[in-house]
This record gives structure tokens, sequence and C-alpha cells, in this order.
């Protein structure tokens, strides 16, 4: 079960669409990128209707490792590589303003997620220790971010009990959060804006308007919405339904656990500044402690998108490797979720038509990206559309293999990178 599920409660219930209804945005997917996007379309003035398949925060915003972590999953490198130096800094800032705007929207709409401060990224060999120091220095001189500053081993192990680790990148700009009442603090933020939220209301057909001027429809099995703009944030759990984006993406399991209540006095022990902690494995390990004294660990991926064991047993097992003094600490939760990934591992934003848009491809940094996103796409269909635009420019490829074999041959690759965490 997810714990954040259980902690967090069943919350509000939606009636699904019912019969044809017209409105400014129609916006799909009810994670922290459509409430968002919802919650700054409202603001503006505009009539937003949501959909979401399932409930609020059923996806990855209310399943995830909940770490706000500056920056992208690919490195600014790689964006400088594709876009340039000015490009590829302004997208930087905008991951900074990302972080910002998740702490003043939790403060201004009083959502009661849990946000605490402090962020880690961790060495287990000394190339890691090599990345994350020559990263510290890019940081603080490059882009003159101060707040992150790198931790020696007898620091690191002062602050993690485990000796696993042998120094850290800690950023106090960054932080964690209860993702699912964060999603949920959105939404209730957005209806009280005046967006109206449908859930079990899964689209089903898209007919995106071809010209400016020409709404779109968004069908579901009972009900259609007519609007003069779409955002599409349904990410992995889209589906089939826009194939040029399907294959773009690929959704990659992650799986976490949460021990039993551990108590403040031995949690602490654990993690003594309460940060979240992550590896900078490919096949990485984060985990971080819960408002309620829980150790939260996720430690395993599946590229197969098949589950063939036990998730809880395998990341119990990988947890116990960083902290074998919690061996008799029962887990009372276990839970998974997709991730959806670029090949780039850069986010994916853009427009399939002159009024439809998108948003997809955060690649394991979306608590923070998301939300930023939802306003970016706010500001475009407001008429600014510069800063979404940075990112449209990215240039995103299929995933090879076709239908049939971009699974498997995404595997036989992620073997290469398994093999490089050991060595």
């Amino acid at each position: 079960m997810n714990y954040y599920l259980a902690n967090a409660g069943d919350g509000v219930n939606r009636a699904a669409l019912a019969g044809d209804i017209t409105t400014d945005v129609c916006v799909v997917g009810g994670g922290i990128a459509g409430c968002s996007a919802a919650l700054h379309l409202a603001e503006r003035g505009y009539r937003v209707t949501l959909l979401e398949a399932e409930r609020v925060g059923f996806g990855a915003s209310g399943r995830s490792g909940a770490q706000a972590i500056f920056g992208f999953a690919c490195g600014q490198a790689k964006l400088e590589q594709q876009v340039g130096a000015d490009a590829a800094r302004q997208m930087w800032d905008v991951s900074l303003q990302g972080l910002g705007l998740l702490r003043e929207v939790i403060d201004r709409h009083q959502i009661d997620c849990g946000y605490v401060s402090g962020q880690m990224h961790v060495a287990i060999k000394p190339r890691h220790e090599q990345e994350l120091r020559a990263e510290v220095d890019e940081l603080r001189n490059r882009y003159d971010y101060q707040s992150v500053r790198y931790l020696q081993q007898d620091e690191t192990r002062s602050l993690i009990a485990s000796k696993r680790y042998t120094g850290a990148l800690l950023d106090s700009n960054s932080g964690h959060l209860q993702p699912l009442k964060y999603t949920r603090g959105l939404a209730a933020a957005a209806e009280r804006a005046g967006t109206r939220i449908h859930e079990k209301s899964r689209v089903v057909a898209l007919d995106a308007g071809a010209g400016a001027t020409t709404p779109s429809r968004v069908r579901t099995a009972t009900g259609t919405v007519t609007a003069q703009h779409v955002v599409l944030c349904g990410n992995a759990l889209l589906g089939a339904l826009v194939p040029q984006l399907a294959r773009k993406i690929m959704a990659v399991g992650t799986y976490i656990v949460a021990t039993q209540v551990l108590g403040e006095e031995r949690v602490r022990g654990l993690i003594a500044n309460n940060a979240a902690v992550t590896d900078i494995n490919w096949v990485l390990d984060y985990f971080r402690r819960s408002a309620d004294h829980r150790l939260l660990f996720g430690g395993r991926v599946s590229y197969s998108g098949l589950d063939a064991f036990s998730s809880a047993n395998a990341t119990r097992s990988r947890l116990l490797a960083v902290f074998p003094q919690l061996r008799d600490a029962p887990i009372e939760f276990a839970w998974g979720g997709y991730v959806d990934i670029t090949m780039s591992r850069a986010p994916h934003f853009g427009r399939l038509a002159p009024n439809a848009y998108f948003l997809q491809g955060f690649s394991g940094h979306g608590i923070a990206l998301t939300g930023i996103a939802g306003k970016l796409v706010a500001e475009t269909i407001a008429g600014t559309a510069e800063r979404f635009d940075l990112f449209a420019r990215l240039p995103h490829a299929d995933f090879p293999g076709g239908s049939l074999l971009r699974r498997p041959a995404l595997v036989l690759a992620m073997l290469y990178y398994r093999l490089r965490d050991v060595l």
C-alpha cells in the first residue's frame, strides 16, 4: 500500500465528467503539472476544466521519492550541447524559480505537506567524490549558486549513520515533502480559483484544433470538453492517446518502502539534519525521514516494465545495505509507480497544435519542475511564450525499437550502466 495515501487519508471525491461542456482551457492529468497549470490559469481569469483518469495525485505526483531538487536529470552540460550556454543558463534559472515557486505556493495556499529544507547527493566511491566536488565548484563559480557545499567523509557520516557514503553535496535550497498532500493542496487551490476538476474521467480521444482559432475537443467515456486550449500533463499514463508523444518517453518502474514508526530519537540518528538523500549511481538509492518518524527508502527500478519479484523484499535489501542497524525494523508500506524518462533525460515540453500543449519527460526531477512547468504553460496561453519556448527548442529522439522492441533495447542499454555502478 502507498504510505502517502494512508498518511493523507481518502481526500475529496470529485464527480466524473457528464455531458458536453465548453471551457477556455482543458487540462488533462491531475498531477502536480496539471494542477499547477490549472491554478495559474484560473488565477489569470481563464475558465479551466481538469480531467483526471483516476483521482488527483494517483500517478507519479502522489507516489514519488518527493525530493525537490535543483536542475535537470540530464545535467547542464547536456543542455549546453543542445541549445548553447545562454539558453542552458536560462533553463537553470527556471529550475531555481521552480524551487522558489514550490515554497511560495505552499505558503500562499497554506498547503499542509510537511516541507523540509535540505537535500544531499552522496558519494559511494572516489569517482563519485570527484564528480560531486566538480559539480559544487561549477555551481558556485559558474552559476553563482551558493547554497551548495561539499562535505568530506567525516561530516557526511556525522549526518548519515552509514559507512556506505564517503562524501556529499549538500544543498540547503532543495528539500522534500509529502507529495500527495502537496498535489491535493494544489488541486484545492485551483478549485478555489475557479477550476472544475473531474475525476474518473479518462480521456479516450483528442481532436487538437489545427488552427489558432479552431477549438479542440477532448472526449471521455461520459462526456466531451470543447476548449480553445488543451494542456496534456498525463506523462506516461497518457498511454497511446497521443502516439507521437508516447514514442518520446519510457515508463520506468520505481519502488519505495516505509518502515514502521521508529520514533523521533531513532530516526534522527539515521539522518541527523533531516535532509533528503540520494546517491549518484545510475540505479540509485534515495531516502528520507517522514514527519511521523519513519524511514522512506526507494532503491530499485524496473526498465522492463515488469515486477518479477517482491519489490518490498528487494528494496528492503537495499535499505539494509545502507542501514544494517534497521534489520529489526519491519516494513509497513511498499508501493511502486512509473517515472517518465526521455532519451536525453531532459524535460519534453511543446505543442501538438497551435493551442495544444504538452508537458512530460521530467525524468525523476518532477517535484519542483512540474510546478514551474505548469506556470510556464499558463504564461504561454496568456501570451508570453519565451520561457516555455526555451524548453520547446530541446530536441528529443524517439526511443529506438518501435512499440515491440523499444523496451528490450532499453533493458540491454541499462546493463552497461548497472555494470558501471559496480566499478
